[in-house]
């Protein structure tokens, strides 16, 4: 049997949206306790999400997070660098935004930008790129060592699933803004960034900053994958909420009064 013939069967049992939501439910909890142990711990969490283009992984991240207190759990998603971050250590605009105590942060691509995109699509030259996977694994290193817990993901996909997504997001007006000049770029450079993955692999995948390959082919098996792992990984997370008294408010409601300014009108729906 082909590996296209095992994807196809795999693809016949993608998870339906309501049978995914029902085993996300359980785990959402789950991260809401990771987020208030961090929180009561002061532990400092890191978490990269890395992959091809369309693998999945702001939704990876919007399952992680949705229902964590954004002020606690942060999404760094950067662009392109400055003028004068192009002169910094590479490493200096990841630094500024890792977490403090008790913060949770979530890295949408992250320093390994070097090691993929930059490498495959030449904005990084061959010494840049072999000067990064050497200092990396120190860089990490420093962190972990510090008290961080670093995970990093990275979400793979077919190229076929990564075809089909790609004209999804032309088709598509909502979806239209993530279909970038780069990503068509890179449609013809998939074997490129299969041996660009694997040089990073070999570089950086080290026992205090291990790499986690997850499948995103169903992209709702993928982050219910993730998830597990992510969770199945951290320690004995639980932590009970502080107590609150809830007492009767001793009065009948009030309603709202609007003796200033009336709010506009409600959205008009049919029938």
């Amino acid at each position: 049997m082909t590996n296209r013939e095992v994807r196809l069967g795999k693809d016949e049992g993608k998870l339906k949206r309501k049978e995914y939501e029902d085993l996300l439910d359980p785990l959402e909890e789950e991260l809401v306790g990771m987020a208030r142990w961090a929180r009561v711990t002061g532990q400092r969490i890191v978490v990269l999400f890395e992959g091809r283009d369309t693998a999945g992984k702001g939704g990876a991240i919007r399952a992680v997070s949705e229902r964590l207190n954004p002020r606690q759990c942060r999404i760094v998603a950067l662009s392109k660098p400055t003028e004068a971050e192009q002169t910094q250590w590479y490493f200096q605009r990841y630094v500024a935004h890792l977490p403090s105590e008790g913060e949770i942060v979530l890295f949408d691509r992250s320093w390994y930008n070097r090691a993929g995109v930059e490498r495959v699509m030449g904005y990084a030259d061959e010494a840049q790129v072999d000067a990064f996977l050497d200092q990396t694994p120190v860089f990490e290193k420093m962190l972990v060592d510090d008290g961080i817990l670093l995970f990093k993901y990275w979400l793979t996909t077919d190229q076929a699933n990564q075809e089909e997504r790609l004209r999804e997001r032309l088709g598509d007006p909502l979806k239209r803004w993530k279909l970038s000049p780069i990503d068509l770029a890179a449609r013809h450079k998939y074997a490129a960034y299969t041996q660009a993955r694997a040089a990073m692999l070999r570089a950086t995948h080290t026992d205090h900053a291990p790499w986690t390959l997850v499948d995103f082919n169903d992209q709702k098996r993928g982050r219910l994958t993730l998830i597990r792992d992510l969770l199945d990984r951290l320690p004995d997370t639980r932590c009970e909420p502080d107590p609150i008294e809830f007492p009767e408010l001793g009065t009948e409601p009030l309603v709202e009064d609007y003796s200033v300014l009336q709010p506009i009108a409600p959205y008009p729906i049919a029938g």
